[in-house]
């Protein structure tokens, strides 16, 4: 990972200052850019576009979804010449047909994708998107936006690499995350106080065990890989994991500390930490068990728990630090969805600038309005009252200082999610070990390296 110590400082004040619950006045707009840029054609005066409809498509629900309506207010105001006319969708369901929707002369002309190649990528490679060079010049994204987030939205023109060259998507105002939650009740049961290291968290696990507790919540059926990458995180470097997604081969997953985090895994399933019965545990059923009561502790990614303002710190959440350095914090960590322009798209122009909009102080502070963790900005104000969102902040400006934000590790590849979970299953089996496990991700992104550069 290379990026400037100016850059990095930024980030790390950025979350340090967030973790503090820093108090400002909040402005609209991601930018002071002028009304137009020299650089290009293209302009960032939405009012001189006349009366304009932008279709947007996205998949954020609950508050989520209020998150962004809100802000479809708040730029409609702003600016009383554009319609923002949204359409929510299943997750699924807008991966999976973004690709034919962006090709419908009435599709979006905005859509939130998913990063890394799969997603992200095949639709930048088939010309679907636009390249938002130009609008990071005129609105100064370019300086917004830290290295380690805009490298997950960056493809080189000839998309042969993934983690640089030009933009084509942007974050949002919020970052969504994998890291570790906690029953607060559970855990002053068994007379023990939230854990600071792995071993920490293993000797909490052995009490929870012995005392009728389900240590950790989980459900495999369809999926479930958030805990092993939570895991990851605790013994990869974030040098090895990013460049081993941004496709260095000089990498290997090994390298990454996925063996020792599959290792570990293996361990604890074999231990009966894992809630019983867990591979016919659905996605949706872990979770909603252990915000109802069941599983002291659950790797999870920020704002999956969908919490009440009610049950705010009924749940804290931590970010361990490293295994190998106490001092160093690394977390997968990303803007939930990446934002696109559609090539199709009559007025790209106007949409630039809402998506601008999205990563403003406004959009920043909206987020904790909605229990959830800002980017980009410092200058918000969380609440004492959200106990929940104040520690996820503080595991967020953990791995901001240490400048330890990491990608989805399954963007290394088209089929890695898929190649990750079906291995995973395998190693609960007993079908595979964690060291074949490993080969299998190694073989898959040797195979989607192999494929890009054909």
């Amino acid at each position: 990972m290379h990026i400037t110590d100016m850059r990095r400082a930024a980030v790390a004040g950025a979350f340090a200052a967030l973790a503090l619950a820093a108090s400002a006045a909040c402005t609209p707009g991601g930018s002071s850019a002028s009304s137009t840029t020299a650089a290009s054609d293209v302009s960032t005066d939405v009012a001189a576009a006349g009366n304009v409809t932008i279709k947007v498509s996205d998949f954020w629900g609950s508050a989520e979804g209020e998150w962004m309506t809100s802000l479809i207010a708040g730029f409609e105001a702003k600016y009383p010449n554009v319609t923002i006319d949204r359409t929510q969708e299943d997750w699924s369901q807008l991966l999976t047909t973004l690709n034919l929707q962006l090709t419908d002369a009435d599709g979006p002309c905005i859509a939130s994708a998913n990063n890394g190649w799969a997603s992200l990528g095949t639709l930048a490679k088939g010309g679907l998107v636009r390249n938002l060079d130009d609008y990071s010049k005129a609105y100064g994204w370019d300086s917004l936006i830290p290295a380690t987030i805009a490298r997950q939205n960056e493809f080189t023109t000839d998309f042969a690499t993934i983690g640089s060259g030009s933009l084509f998507a942007t974050p949002v105002a919020r970052v969504s995350m994998i890291g570790l939650y906690y029953n607060v009740d559970k855990l002053k049961a068994l007379g023990l106080k939230p854990p600071s290291t792995l071993a920490e968290l293993e000797s909490a696990a052995t009490k929870a065990k012995a005392a009728g507790q389900i240590p950790f919540a989980y459900g495999s059926q369809d999926g479930g890989s958030a805990i092993l990458l939570g895991l990851q995180a605790l013994y990869g470097t974030a040098d090895s994991i990013n460049d081993y997604v941004y496709g260095d081969t000089a990498v290997s997953a090994k390298d990454t500390g996925l063996l020792d985090a599959s290792k570990e895994l293996k361990t604890w399933a074999d231990n009966g930490w894992l809630t019983p019965g867990f591979e016919g545990v659905d996605y949706n059923t872990a979770v909603a068990n252990f915000v109802g009561g069941d599983g002291v502790f659950r790797f999870e990614y920020t704002g999956s728990l969908g919490l009440s303002a009610d049950q705010q710190s009924k749940f804290g959440y931590i970010q361990l630090p490293q295994v190998a350095d106490s001092a160093t914090t690394v977390g997968v960590g990303a803007a939930p969805g990446a934002m696109v322009i559609s090539a199709a798209c009559t007025h790209p122009d106007v949409a630039a600038a809402f998506l601008d909009y999205l990563m403003s102080t406004q959009a920043a502070q909206t987020a904790v309005d909605h229990g959830m963790i800002p980017l980009l900005h410092s200058d918000v104000t969380v609440p004492a009252s959200m106990g929940t969102l104040s520690s996820e902040a503080a595991g967020a400006a953990a791995v901001g200082a240490s400048d330890g934000f990491v990608p989805y590790f399954d963007w290394s590849s088209t089929t890695m999610l898929d190649t990750i979970t079906a291995q995973m299953q395998q190693m609960y089996a007993g079908k595979t070990t964690p060291e074949q496990l490993v080969d299998a991700v190694d073989a898959d992104r040797k195979t989607g390296l192999a494929g890009r550069a054909g």
